[in-house]
């Protein structure tokens, strides 16, 4: 899981049913120049130069990564839906991931990076959260198209008859991506009573290769990641989890703030795939579980 990502998940808490999630923070002043890089482009210039940039993280199956030259993954086809909608070429930036996603938004949408880096006219996979949408201010959160959630793989051998869930590993070994968000969970969890049996690795793939080659009884991470490394022999189940203030999140785009019309058609253009079913269709061609977002 990329650490953007997993920012939002742990230090984000879920608002209140009712409150008001903006209560608390206090608005930032909105750059009034165009910083370091230029910011973004109007919707009548996009149309015009017939393309647009997407930011998309690189080596992210299933959501976005290259291959043999070629862009892949569910965020590439739905930037290529958002930029069909537009009429113009959708054009891929792939970035690694910074500190946190407000250090993603400022590098890629907003500001630019100190050294290097390249303005993209949408970033893709930006998860959603009302209460850290009033923190940046310089960004529009926009066209949720998924939901992402926290689930556990497991060898049908090793649990024929109940799934497993967080307390079996106690007893059982998991495997885990070093430093992400389900590392964090468990090893806070019933106060670190799961340490011995926990397996770090590099990446969700690395941590289901291990799954599969019998290294551990389980592995815990985002299901999409998880499912799209599935082997034979191997399930995936998302069970509730106790304590895990956010094991799901929304998925969307975001746009510079400057750039309202943009932010607008390409919400629009993600509405209407979803309205049709394409974007579900993504997911399932890429063999993963599609949960609609809440939107």
């Amino acid at each position: 899981m990329k650490f953007s990502i997993f920012a939002v998940a742990m230090v984000i808490a879920v608002p209140a049913w009712g409150s008001d999630p903006c209560a608390d923070f206090v608005p930032q002043p909105k750059p009034q120049n165009a910083g370091r890089d230029i910011v973004g482009q109007e919707l009548d210039q996009i149309v015009e130069q017939g393309h647009m940039l997407f930011a998309v993280y690189e080596d992210y199956p299933p959501y976005s990564w290259e291959e043999g030259g070629a862009a892949k993954g569910i965020d590439i086809e739905i930037a290529r839906i958002i930029a069909e909608d537009l009429g113009v070429e959708a054009r891929f930036n792939f970035i690694g991931s910074a500190e946190n996603l407000e250090a993603d938004l400022r590098n890629n949408i907003w500001k630019g990076a100190l050294i290097g880096g390249r303005i993209s006219n949408v970033m893709m996979r930006v998860p959603y959260d009302s209460a850290f949408a009033c923190r940046v201010e310089q960004v529009v959160f926009t066209g949720q198209y998924a939901k992402e959630r926290i689930a556990i793989a497991y060898a049908d051998a090793e649990y024929p008859d109940e799934k497993p869930v967080p307390a079996y590993f106690r007893y059982d070994t998991v495997a885990v991506e070093n430093d992400s968000i389900s590392d964090f969970y468990l090893s806070g969890f019933v106060g670190g009573q799961l340490a011995d049996n926990m397996r770090r690795y590099p990446d969700m793939i690395k941590a289901m290769d291990a799954l599969a080659a019998g290294e551990t009884k389980a592995a815990m991470g985002p299901r999409a990641q998880m499912e799209h490394r599935l082997a034979d022999g191997l399930s995936v189940h998302a069970p509730p989890l106790a304590g895990f203030a956010v094991s799901s999140w929304d998925l969307g785009v975001a746009v510079n703030f400057r750039y309202r019309p943009l932010s607008y058609a390409v919400d629009d253009a993600i509405r209407y795939a979803l309205d049709d079913g394409r974007i579900a269709g993504i997911f399932e061609s890429y063999g993963l579980t599609y949960e609609a977002p809440d939107r």
